[in-house]
């Protein structure tokens, strides 16, 4: 709904994963799998293609230590950041 509202922001969606078990390249392509996973689903419901960028970080910006299953699961994550208007 912010975006139906604010018709005239862009935003980038960006897709995270944890370090885990697989190659960097690996991680990378899930996390942006995941940003793309998002962003289908905006344009399902109304937001225009033209407003909307996916990336994907892989595991280079944890918000916690990988030191546990429940930190693990905080960086399997979906960020959204206002790039313009």
């Amino acid at each position: 709904s912010f975006l139906k509202k604010n018709a005239t922001i862009k935003i980038e969606i960006q897709g995270h994963t944890a370090m885990g078990s697989g190659s960097h390249a690996g991680r990378l392509r899930l996390s942006l799998d995941r940003a793309n996973a998002v962003k289908d689903e905006l344009i399902k419901y109304g937001i225009n293609t033209s407003r909307l960028r996916a990336k994907g970080f892989g595991a280079r910006k944890p918000v916690a230590p990988n030191n546990s299953s429940s930190n693990r699961a905080k960086n399997r994550r979906v960020e959204f950041s206002i790039i313009g208007k």
